[in-house]
């Protein structure tokens, strides 16, 4: 069973809000050959959505689509209109006289390839993969059609359009950059092929108000990159081979005042950027987390002395390679046990609650160094506003369209089932493309997996092993089912053409994305008639279980102020008293004067 995608349906999400998803806190990564186990180079990102949006766009309008765009061909003198994204922290464009949004245009090229996208590019058919984070710059300049028409989001997708691998990507992303201009927040863009990655940061803030800044650093083969909303690229310096920048980085610095030759070298990140997003920690824990937990004998602090820290590198070697079921799960994190450990305490309820509901100073506002903000969560690695994350693979042994693949999962990356999705199929799934987090719907994915993720927060610590079993029953097939699919792929490819290989690989995605958007859906169901009421219902052995809530959170909610004895508003003046779990027995009326010798700290 296939699903075409329509050209138009294609042109609607790339140009409408739900295709440019709020974007502002996203966790990016990249594992290169020799840090996996088999060779694979491997992207990850999380698109965390929900967030308040600085430009004031309704985000009940944003929805979380998987969308395929097809090669094509495209006659001389073609162009490409550029679209805006409202998520860029920039003004929105002008209207002209009949009431449409101001558009920009460059030249089109003769063959665009064909890709996987959603709020940025993922993967095209060379296997050329993307992830993305947002970072906080000095200046972040709106949108004009005749100076600065390029935010990231286009800039990822026309780099999947045209390019083959990861050093032409950077090469492109940084001379649109500086022929159209930049607007915008500051953001950090990933590109890896299936033998090299590279990591190219930008921002705004040329005197002249055109063109950007731009500079890029490859990842040392081996090792582990990750960024979450702050840059990442520290020490700037000419004529290294691994390195390559904007040609006005060092005058546009030294014009701004940000910068001067006594002072040395020139760091990118003090340089460009108010540093840390939000508030302290913020971005250094996601990052502090993922190293901490690949390479432990590290041994790195989670405490910094400062927004402008060197204690985390550029990249790590993790203690062991890394597979496919190892980078999934580097999304799925809270800081369990863990000095940021959200599924403790008060805050976490009864049951383990990792997710939060922001407070009055968890929103997306810049975060200036010295600034003491009133309070704060810490941010997790797997928030509750994910809209989506994909972990890529690109393997360097295997044709194009079967080496590449996106591991897509919709909803928080902790309560996700990921789905593969190959580099050579011809389209995806409509329940990927269609629906709208506005309307429930079963016909829609991201309601499938947000729904039980929702739910799961009602008694998060027993539901999440029924969500973790279903991921390890499904993930697992998928991974173990993952060679022989690779192999029937290459001998269609070699018997039959690559036409053949496409349609075998898109009926390999669709019947297994749709099988597994039925056992979730399943699994929703199930947790709401087991998890009914307060109870934990066995109906299969017909057992109900009253587990009720842990003794500490008795204690701590007041349980033992409660109505327990007659003398309850006198009960209500003693301190100290805790929950002991048990019941006693003294003489009628003596009982406000055995708790209070008795049950008092």
């Amino acid at each position: 069973m296939k699903f075409l995608l329509l050209p138009l349906l294609i042109a609607f999400a790339l140009m409408s809000s739900p295709a440019n998803a709020e974007n502002h806190e996203c966790t990016t990564f990249i594992v290169t050959p020799g840090a996996s186990q088999d060779g694979t180079m491997y992207v990850g990102h999380t698109n965390d959505g929900f967030g308040p949006c600085v430009t004031g766009h309704n985000v009940t309008q944003d929805d979380f689509l998987l969308v395929y765009v097809p090669p094509a061909d495209h006659p001389p003198g073609s162009r490409r209109v550029v679209h805006f994204d409202p998520n860029s922290g920039s003004d929105e464009p002008t209207k002209n006289a009949s009431g449409s949004a101001e558009v920009a245009y460059i030249d089109e090229v003769n063959h665009t390839y064909g890709y996987l996208t959603a709020t940025y590019g993922i993967i095209n058919e060379h296997q050329l993969m993307s992830g993305e984070c947002t970072d906080y710059a000095k200046i972040e300049p709106n949108w004009d059609s005749d100076d600065r028409i390029f935010y990231s989001s286009e800039l990822s997708n026309i780099a999947m359009e045209r390019c083959t691998n990861a050093s032409e990507a950077v090469r492109l992303v940084g001379s649109l950059i500086d022929t159209y201009g930049y607007y915008g927040t500051g953001e950090t863009l990933l590109f890896a092929d299936p033998e090299e990655a590279w990591v190219i940061e930008m921002c705004g803030g040329t005197p002249d108000n055109r063109s950007g800044l731009w500079v890029a650093q490859r990842v040392p083969d081996g090792e582990v990159f990750v960024a979450s909303n702050t840059f990442r690229i520290r020490d700037v310096m000419p004529g290294r081979p691994d390195m390559i920048f904007s040609e006005n980085l060092f005058e546009v610095a030294e014009a701004r005042g940000w910068w001067s030759p006594e002072n040395g070298t020139l760091d990118w990140l003090k340089t460009v950027s108010t540093g840390e997003y939000s508030h302290p920690y913020y971005s250094l824990s996601r990052l502090w987390s993922v190293y901490n937990r690949i390479a432990p004998s590290l041994n790195l602090s989670p405490y910094v002395n400062d927004t402008w820290t060197r204690e985390y590198p550029f990249s790590v070697k993790p203690d062991r390679k890394l597979n496919t079921s190892d980078t999934l799960h580097i999304f799925r994190d809270h800081y369990e046990g863990t000095v940021f450990d959200l599924t403790r305490g008060m805050a976490a309820g009864p049951y383990g609650n990792p997710y939060r509901n922001d407070g009055p100073f968890d929103a997306h506002q810049a975060f200036e160094p010295g600034e003491i903000k009133p309070g704060a969560w810490p941010r997790p690695v797997s928030p509750i506003f994910c809209g989506y994350s994909y972990v890529t693979q690109g393997r360097s042994w295997l044709p194009d369209p079967v080496g590449g693949v996106c591991w897509f999962g919709f909803s928080q990356p902790y309560e996700t089932c990921y789905l593969p999705v190959y580099a050579g199929v011809q389209s995806v799934p409509e329940q990927f493309y269609s629906g709208s987090r506005s309307v429930f719907s079963r016909e829609c994915a991201w309601w499938a997996f947000n729904f039980p993720a929702n739910w799961a927060t009602l008694r998060y610590s027993d539901m999440i092993k029924d969500i973790q079993s279903e991921q390890a029953r499904i993930e697992g097939r998928e991974l173990s089912d993952q060679p022989a699919i690779d192999s029937q792929a290459e001998q269609v490819l070699s018997a039959k053409g690559p036409d053949e290989c496409s349609e075998f690989l898109t009926d390999y995605c669709t019947n297994n994305a749709l099988s597994v958007l039925d056992d979730w859906w399943s699994l929703a169901d199930h947790l709401v008639v087991k998890y009914c009421n307060g109870l934990i219902n066995d109906f299969e052995n017909n057992t109900t279980i009253r587990a009720g809530y842990p003794g500490w959170w008795l204690n701590d909610t007041g349980y033992q102020y409660g109505p327990r004895i007659y003398q309850y508003d006198q009960l209500q003046d003693l301190s100290g008293v805790v929950y002991v779990n048990e019941t006693v027995y003294t003489e009628p009326g003596n009982e406000l004067n055995y708790i209070n010798e008795t049950q008092r700290i």
